[in-house]
């Protein structure tokens, strides 16, 4: 079964920061309205497969722009 994660942020740049990072690095990933079941300060998130986790988290751990969460979708 395949599943995603979604990356929260703050606001729409970060988003945006965050969506262009992945791509750079060959990280499939796009910007999608946040799931109902979630909340989201900007009302947009970064979703990717769940096996890409940890390079998600290297990256963010990098940029030191505070995210609200990472979350496993099944």
């Amino acid at each position: 079964m395949k599943t995603e994660t979604v990356l929260l942020v703050h606001s729409t740049t970060h988003a945006i920061h965050f969506e262009k990072q992945f791509s750079l690095a060959g990280i499939a990933c796009q910007m999608a309205p946040v799931p109902r079941q979630l909340s989201s300060d900007c009302g947009v998130c970064v979703r990717f497969a769940s096996a890409d986790r940890p390079r998600v988290q290297a990256i963010v751990d990098e940029s030191r722009i505070e995210i609200q969460a990472l979350i496993d979708l099944v």
